[in-house]
């Protein structure tokens, strides 16, 4: 019997597992009341959902700003502002009632991460190291601090992990979850350029299909977006784009980022300017995508990597963005086993 096939029998053992430890973590940080998570992300999108109802547009908010200070302005594309709203229409009105819809949804999204780590690794013939890989993602403080704050990164890094494992096999299906994950939270919008790059490369009709995969990406973040920004066009651009120009923070005051410590004798280092050394790493990972034909997962981490060491702004879920690529790019060149 090869390795593979080995392997192939305790698959669903291990992840059933992983997935009874990872209920039981979760599990417990369900019992946290409500009241306690006010003031985190989910708090503020349950309350945008109820503005929706209300009849009045998240994203006007940011008009009355000076577009740097932040007051929990609607940044992230509707996806989950809607589904907030949708939930309370159905009768769910309270931000409790909320969270008992979105802990079960944020648990199957982390089990899906944990499962296409260790069926990645399985494929290769790493079985035993996918165990060890997947269980970080799983029990790492990380994870851990997403379980406790019920943050939307589950869901937005398992949409991206399973476009980047089927890009090469199921290409349109892969951009359609890309363009979920930037749906729900568009921090993967740093890896746009490496699936348009992977879209001229690798098809014979260059130019069709790098507008259709365009097409495909932007489709949701567009279809869900075109009724607030036909609603106030100026407050929903302004409110998506205001994590470009909020001034930098100390939210981990020990970790500053190099332009939070040069703006004290550089005012003027701040918006997009501040930002500019971070693009510019992340705009070398694009280019040896481009020209070494490093792989997707390498070059994504290190961009991803860039965007943590280098925003101006460092908010601990950011954490687990690059961690659960890492795993990926070790083993990205190590080709399937054949069964």
């Amino acid at each position: 019997m090869s390795g593979l096939y080995r392997w192939d029998k305790y698959f669903w053992f291990i992840f059933l597992l992983l997935a009874s430890a990872g209920f039981f973590i979760h599990y417990h940080f369900w019992q946290t009341p409500a009241e306690e998570l006010q003031g985190h992300d989910m708090y503020y999108i349950w309350l945008e959902g109820k503005r929706i109802l209300a009849g009045e547009n998240p994203y006007a908010r940011v008009l009355a700003s000076n577009l740097r200070e932040n007051d929990k302005y609607a940044t992230y594309f509707p996806v989950a502002y809607i589904f907030s709203a949708l939930v309370q229409k159905l009768g769910l009105l309270t931000y409790r009632d909320w969270l008992y819809v979105w802990r079960p949804i944020s648990f199957i999204c982390h089990m899906g991460i944990v499962g296409l780590t260790l069926q990645y690794f399985q494929k290769r013939g790493l079985f035993i190291l996918g165990i060890a890989a997947s269980t970080l993602l799983l029990l790492g403080r990380w994870s851990i601090y997403i379980v406790r704050v019920h943050h939307l990164e589950f869901a937005a890094i398992f949409f991206l992990v399973f476009s980047l494992v089927l890009l090469k096999e199921k290409t349109r299906l892969a951009l359609l979850l890309f363009s979920i994950s930037l749906g729900i939270k568009q921090i993967a919008i740093f890896l746009l350029p490496l699936y348009l790059i992977y879209l001229w490369q690798t098809r014979d009709k260059y130019a069709k299909n790098l507008v259709i995969g365009t097409l495909i990406i932007l489709s949701v973040p567009l279809v869900t977006s075109l009724p607030f920004i036909i609603w106030n066009a100026d407050g929903f651009f302004k409110s998506v784009l205001f994590s470009a120009t909020r001034l930098g923070d100390t939210h981990i005051s020990g970790a500053p980022s190099i332009d939070v410590i040069l703006f004290v004798d550089y005012p003027w280092l701040v918006g997009l300017k501040a930002k500019s050394f971070m693009l510019l790493l992340m705009g070398l990972a694009y280019l040896s995508f481009l020209k070494e034909r490093v792989g997707i997962f390498t070059a994504s981490t290190i961009a991803m990597m860039a965007f943590l060491y280098f925003n101006s702004v460092l908010f601990l879920q950011y954490f687990v963005w690059p961690l659960c690529l890492i795993p990926f790019a070790f083993i990205e060149e190590k080709p399937k086993r054949m069964p």
